[in-house]
């Protein structure tokens, strides 16, 4: 019984790992890109690369302002995520609190907005943002991936609000909490592994986005990562050496992010958070 217990477990790590291998083949594919240059790249057949070189990583660094794509991107991902924190944390917790038409309607509407075409909603709204010498800044960038977020991460932190008992929050209104003092001190605090999952998604999706940063993004010193490396890919030709080593750098952040958050996502996706 134990021989079969251990086989099944031999057999069911093997297919994590070759899962885990699968989903990653890209990534790994653009790491080993990254440390061939691109005629080599193009003289090859095979993936593995006959000679290591790090030119890719020092044209990137030293002769692009890489690092002002970089601050842009932060600004604009960081931006984003407080404000899709802070707006679908009332919004989730109105939600799952508070039945009410306008509620049902506010609800309905979300789900409307993810309907929208991205496209669609940039050509009405680029004049008003010119109108108001926003183009170039990130303040348009950080309004409309908020709105495109929003809708997802309204609905994750009700969910996540839904699985709190409310006897929490009454005990704490018993002892001379407001309601927004129940949220703040009780609920959210308890709701740590949701913001997290919460957080991550938004700047994921913010320090991602190209569509509406190449649109509102225009001079170089307003470019984003996914935006500036761009300019490796000509009209005829790519510099593919340089594209992915660009790439690589990009993933940086997001991996540091996932090291430190990784115990919150994984508790909040699991468990949904409830707690003593």
């Amino acid at each position: 019984m134990n021989r079969m217990t251990w086989y099944s477990r031999l057999s069911l790590s093997g297919v994590a790992w070759a899962a885990v291998a699968l989903m990653n083949i890209p990534v790994m594919l653009v790491i080993l890109g990254s440390f061939q240059t691109t005629s080599n790249m193009s003289s090859t057949a095979g993936v593995i690369p006959t000679s290591l070189t790090l030119a890719n990583y020092e044209t990137v660094l030293a002769r692009t302002p890489f690092f002002t794509y970089l601050a842009n991107s932060l600004t604009i991902a960081i931006g984003t995520t407080v404000l899709s924190a802070v707006l679908a944390l009332l919004a989730g917790y109105a939600m799952s609190r508070y039945r009410s038409p306008l509620l049902t309607v506010f609800s309905y509407s979300l789900f409307v907005v993810q309907m929208f075409p991205v496209v669609l909603v940039l050509i009405p709204v680029f004049p008003i943002f010119r109108e108001l010498g926003t183009i170039n800044t990130p303040i348009p960038v950080i309004i409309l991936c908020t709105v495109f977020n929003l809708p997802f991460v309204t609905w994750m932190s009700r969910s996540y609000f839904d699985s709190i008992p409310t006897e929490i929050e009454e005990a704490a209104r018993i002892d001379g909490c407001s309601q927004l003092g129940a949220l703040w001190r009780i609920v959210i605090p308890l709701s740590g592994p949701g913001v997290a999952v919460i957080s991550v998604f938004s700047f994921l999706a913010a320090f991602n986005e190209f569509f509406i940063a190449s649109v509102f993004l225009r001079t170089a010193n307003s470019l984003t990562v996914p935006v500036g490396i761009q300019m490796f890919v000509q009209q005829y030709t790519t510099d593919w050496g340089n594209l992915m080593a660009g790439c690589v750098l990009m993933m940086l952040p997001t991996l540091i992010l996932f090291f430190f958050a990784q115990r919150y996502i994984v508790h909040g996706a699991v468990t949904g958070g409830v707690k003593g």
